[in-house]
């Protein structure tokens, strides 16, 4: 599976899917209709976009905008991520603090909606049982994740404003007078 078919089949499982957790059931159900090697590179790919998108300002965009972001927590807002599309992962990855300017992060400032999908990470295990009836075979190239020595304090809110101004205008209180 190419890059590119990668994204079309999650922008196939966006259409008409509504929540999160709908494009991940359909992208499992696009995913089971191809052959067990084309799902296998299907999660390699997945593999690819979730250690690129491993870096220390996307999860402290990810803090702010949920409120808090655990690991576990990280890895389901990427997983969000990827139900947005290729844009707009990309677009997160190169610059987190884009986030602020998507409509459903700027409403989520006032809801407190957070925003995570676990489905979406299990996708190619899913399809690869419904399609094979046997578990996905272990990676045997398994992408490396990026060290995160840059991490900074998610709570510090002068450093929250000064790496990602427009998020922490959103979600981080105005300082005291």
């Amino acid at each position: 599976m190419r890059t590119d078919d990668f994204w079309q089949l999650i922008d196939r499982a966006r259409t008409g899917a509504g929540e999160p957790g709908a494009v991940a059931a359909r992208a499992v159900a696009l995913l089971a209709e191809l052959p067990p090697e084309e799902i296998l590179g299907y999660a390699h790919h997945q593999q690819r976009v979730l250690a690129a998108s491993y870096t220390v300002d996307l999860w402290g965009a990810a803090y702010l905008i949920n409120g808090g972001a655990s690991d576990d927590g990280f890895e389901y807002f990427r997983g969000w991520l990827m139900t947005q599309g290729r844009a707009v992962l990309a677009q997160a990855v190169r610059n987190p603090d884009a986030l602020a300017e998507l409509p459903q992060v700027r409403a989520a400032a006032l809801s407190g909606e957070e925003f995570e999908c676990e489905e979406m990470l299990s996708v190619p295990w899913d399809a690869y049982r419904k399609a094979t009836a046997t578990d996905l075979p272990a990676d045997r190239d398994p992408v490396k994740v990026p060290d995160l020595n840059d991490f900074w304090d998610f709570d510090d809110e002068e450093e929250a404003r000064r790496r990602l101004p427009k998020l922490a205008a959103l979600f981080v209180e105005p300082p005291a007078e």
